[in-house]
C-alpha cells in the first residue's frame, strides 16, 4: 500500500467524503484530514462525518427536477453519499430525505473502514506544494486556512458573504406582460427583461415586501446584524431598502427611467429588471433583489410582479456568511486549480450550492485528483449532463460578472438544439433522457470500479 499513489483530502464533509472514497475506490491512497472532534466549526454538533447541519432533505427524487436528475446520475456513478442516502432513508413523499444521524454514521463507518483511506484528526491550516490536494473545507472554513486560500488566489478571488437574488426561469415568465429592453436602449435588449407596474401594483407589491417575513439568522450569522443585516460589499437586502422610503425603491433597483412601455412610449410608474444570467437566456435574474426573505415568501411576494405570477425559480435569493471562491477563470471543469493543477477544491466554496451538489462536486475532484496520481487522463463531465452542467457553470459562470452561487437546475444544462414539444415537463425530461445515457454510456464504469490493491 505504500507504494500506491496517493493524493490527500481535507475536510470530511459530504464533498470531502465523496472525494475520499472515489479517489479510494480508484486504487490511490487517501490521507483525509478533519479536524472533528478536536474542533467543531459553529454549525457542528456531531463528531461523525458528512454531518447535515440543516435540513435532513436532499430534495426531489423525480427525474423531471435537476437535483433529482443529479442524484441518480451520482446513484448510476457509485456515490458513497447516494449509497448512504438510500440505506438510511426515511419517508419523505417525492423527496429523498434522510435519518441525519444514520446517514452521518453510514459515512463515518464506510470512510474509517475503507482499506486506501487513513483519517487523521487534525486542522489543517495551508497546503503544500508537493502532493496532489482536494480542499474541501466547506462554507465555514476556519480562518487560517480562508487566510492561506485567500493568499492563494491573491485576495481577490475569495468572498465571505454569499448575497444573490432570485434567479427566473424565463419559459415561465409572462410575456405579455414582460418585454425585452436596455436602459436608454443601450447594448443588447434581450440582455434584459422588464415587469412594469402601476401605482396600485407597486403599492400592493411594496407592502407585501415590507411586511414580509425574514428568514431567522444562523447563530454563525448574527455577527453580521446589528440593527439590520450588513453585507457583502454593502450589499442592502431588496426589503430593508424598500422599508427605508416608498420611493426608495423607485429610484433604485425599480427606476423605470430609460425603460418606456411598448405600447404608450410612457415610463412605467415602476419596472422591475430582470438581467440574463446565461448565453442561452434561459435564466433571468432579478436585479436588485438579494433579499433575506423566507422562501415561500419570496415565492409569494415576488410572483406579486406583474409577468411573473407564474414564475419559476430555479434560485432563490440568499444572504448568509458563506465562504466561496471567485470560480470562474480560477477552476477547471475538474475543479482544479488553473494555475495549480494538483490542487482541487469540492463542496460549497467552489460555488456550488446544497448537499447533492456539494457531493458531486467532490465526485468530480475525487476522481480527478486520482487521475492525477495514477497520471491518467482528466475527466470532464459534459454540460449534457446535469454534474457537468455544474461544473461547467462553476469554472465557467454566466454572462454576469457577478458569480454567485447555484443550485442544480435545468438552465445550466446544455440546451435541445430545437425546441422539445409538450412544455416544461416533457422538455425535463428529455434532459433527464438525454443524460442518463450519457452516464451509462461512458460513465457507468465508475460503479464497478473498486480497485483496492
Amino acid at each position: 500500500m505504500c507504494d500506491m499513489p496517493s493524493v490527500k483530502i481535507i475536510g470530511a464533509g459530504l464533498a470531502g467524503c465523496e472525494a475520499a472514497w472515489q479517489a479510494a475506490r480508484l486504487g490511490v491512497k487517501v490521507t483525509l484530514y478533519e479536524m472533528k472532534p478536536k474542533k467543531l466549526s459553529p454549525a457542528h454538533h456531531s463528531e461523525n462525518f458528512a454531518e447535515l447541519v440543516c435540513s435532513n432533505s436532499l430534495r426531489s427524487n423525480q427525474l423531471n427536477n435537476a437535483v433529482g436528475l443529479l442524484k441518480e446520475e451520482m446513484r448510476l456513478m457509485g456515490s458513497l453519499i447516494m449509497e448512504a442516502a438510500l440505506a438510511t432513508e426515511v419517508p419523505a413523499g417525492a423527496a429523498l430525505a434522510v435519518n441525519r444521524e444514520l446517514f452521518s454514521s453510514y459515512i463515518t463507518e464506510k470512510i474509517k473502514s475503507h482499506p486506501n483511506i487513513t483519517v487523521v484528526e487534525e486542522e489543517v491550516f495551508k497546503v503544500s506544494d508537493d502532493s496532489i490536494t482536494v480542499i474541501a473545507t466547506g462554507p465555514l472554513t476556519s480562518e487560517p486556512m480562508a487566510e492561506w486560500i485567500s493568499s492563494l488566489t491573491g485576495g481577490s478571488e475569495l468572498h465571505f458573504f454569499d448575497a444573490a437574488a432570485p434567479i427566473v426561469d424565463f419559459s415561465s415568465v409572462d410575456m405579455s406582460k414582460a418585454f425585452f429592453a436596455s436602459r436608454y436602449g443601450k447594448g443588447n435588449p434581450e440582455d434584459y427583461l422588464n415587469c412594469p407596474m402601476t401605482k396600485e401594483e407597486y403599492d400592493a407589491f411594496y407592502n407585501a415586501l415590507i411586511n414580509a417575513e425574514a428568514a431567522p439568522l444562523k447563530s454563525f450569522d448574527k455577527e453580521y446584524q446589528e440593527n439590520e443585516l450588513v453585507v457583502f460589499e454593502g450589499c442592502m437586502p431588496v426589503e430593508v431598502m424598500a422599508k427605508r422610503g416608498y420611493d426608495t425603491l423607485r429610484y433604485g433597483p425599480m427606476k423605470p427611467v430609460g425603460l418606456p412601455l411598448p405600447s404608450t412610449g410612457e415610463d412605467a410608474f415602476a419596472t422591475v429588471q430582470l438581467r440574463r444570467e446565461n448565453k442561452e437566456g434561459t435564466m433571468y435574474n432579478i436585479v436588485g433583489f438579494q433579499t433575506h426573505l423566507t422562501f415561500a415568501e419570496q415565492k409569494r411576494v415576488f410572483r406579486m410582479i406583474p409577468g411573473l405570477e407564474s414564475a419559476e425559480f430555479f434560485r432563490y435569493g440568499v444572504m448568509h456568511r458563506n465562504t466561496y471562491l471567485n470560480s470562474p477563470g480560477f477552476l477547471t471543469p475538474t475543479y482544479a486549480v488553473k494555475a495549480r493543477p494538483e490542487l482541487f477544491f469540492a463542496g460549497q466554496m467552489t460555488g456550488v450550492e446544497g448537499y447533492v451538489e456539494s457531493a458531486s462536486s467532490g465526485f468530480v475532484a475525487g476522481v480527478n485528483a486520482a487521475m492525477a496520481a495514477l497520471g491518467r487522463e482528466e475527466v470532464i463531465f459534459p454540460r449534457e449532463t446535469e454534474i457537468g452542467a455544474l461544473s461547467h457553470y462553476v469554472s465557467l459562470g454566466g454572462v454576469s460578472s457577478n458569480f454567485q452561487p447555484m443550485n442544480a437546475n435545468f438552465g445550466i444544462i446544455a440546451p435541445f438544439d430545437k425546441k422539445i414539444k409538450g412544455g416544461k415537463k416533457c422538455r425535463n425530461e428529455a434532459y433527464a433522457s438525454r443524460s442518463l445515457d450519457i452516464i451509462r454510456e461512458k460513465y457507468g464504469i465508475f460503479a464497478d470500479n473498486e480497485n483496492t490493491h
